[in-house]
């Protein structure tokens, strides 16, 4: 098949520029949410994205399929939805008198789970395997999903009624929760400029699996000196227990802080931070810019602090000031 992939495999750091290229052709501003899809897509951690309409979510996670040579399947969540819509169901063949396996759309390296809040608990739960396990059991029978296989969700946070929010223990599998906010004036009328009359811009695909892959390993690879490491975990800890770090007044503000998973992502997204950037190391301003957005949806606030009008990203904040950079 002739495409415009390169026969010979590009250079790991030469991927996600590519990609990046190709994705802001079509998609105007928004480049913290590209930053931190590509981290998602080089580490193989699952995103959640939530903004209120409109602000090409679902545009930029299509977009970015349609720059991979890759299977790519978008399921919009409803409240009619069936698990069996998500994961696939037996079939009886009548013909031959037995029950045949029909995948559901999960089975595509990059699955686009569209408002997943509009979908009751029981359809949103028959994700988890596939994302924690990466694998998905259909009639008894398990099948594993193709790498590489990332998950990117959105979400509306603004409606209410016929929305079913997503448990804290699924909100954790998503390596990254990120908020995307309205564009500025001068992005807001480059959108205007762009979508007036016109079709969305065709992309080329630029990267392949096997490329995504060798990325991933080399990310991982990437030096994490042990001042760093200790630096997670007194960040992560500090959100388990605020008042041993200085922090008092934030005590009775969380009522749960971060998992082992956040010390884990933390670290991975801090290595493919740091891979965007060029280097093979990992420095603190990683750490703290990629913060954040491992950190938001893995600290549960009191009804003390939604009183106070205190928000997780504000306790991220406090505690990202009182942990001492290395």
């Amino acid at each position: 098949m002739e495409s415009s992939i390169a026969h010979s495999a590009p250079a790991s750091r030469e991927l996600a520029p590519r990609i990046k290229r190709e994705l802001q052709k079509r998609v105007v501003g928004q480049d913290h949410m590209i930053d931190r899809l590509l981290i998602g897509l080089l580490t193989g951690g699952h995103v959640l994205l939530e903004g209120v309409p409109g602000l090409a979510k679902t545009l930029t996670v299509s977009s970015l399929a349609e720059c991979l040579d890759v299977s790519f399947n978008r399921i919009q969540f409803t409240p009619d939805l069936l698990p069996a819509d998500v994961v696939g169901t037996m079939i009886y063949n009548q013909e031959t008198g037995r029950f045949s396996v029909k995948r559901g759309p999960v089975f595509a390296h990059v699955v686009l789970a569209d408002e997943i809040n509009r979908a009751p608990p029981k359809v949103q739960s028959a994700l988890l395997e596939s994302m924690q396990e990466k694998q998905v059991t259909i009639g008894g029978q398990t099948f594993p999903m193709a790498e590489p296989f990332l998950v990117l969700a959105t979400q509306n946070p603004i409606e209410q009624e016929g929305t079913y929010p997503l448990p804290e223990a699924q909100v954790d599998r998503f390596m990254l929760k990120l908020r995307v906010t309205y564009p500025d004036r001068q992005t807001e009328k480059e959108i205007m400029r762009r979508m007036a009359g016109r079709s969305l811009e065709a992309l080329e695909r630029v990267a392949t699996g096997a490329q995504i892959l060798t990325a991933r390993r080399e990310i991982a690879g990437l030096y994490m000196d042990d001042k760093i490491t200790d630096y997670i975990v007194e960040l992560v800890h500090t959100t388990r227990e605020p008042a041993e770090h200085g922090l008092p007044d934030v005590e009775p503000l969380i009522e749960y802080g971060a998992s082992p998973r956040a010390s884990i992502f933390l670290a991975t997204c801090a290595r493919a931070h740091a891979f965007l950037d060029g280097r093979g190391y990992v420095l603190p301003e990683d750490v703290k810019a990629i913060g954040p957005d491992v950190l938001r949806h893995r600290i549960l606030t009191t009804y003390e602090a939604e009183a106070e009008e205190v928000t997780a990203d504000d306790l991220v904040a406090r505690i990202f000031e009182a942990v001492e950079v290395p």
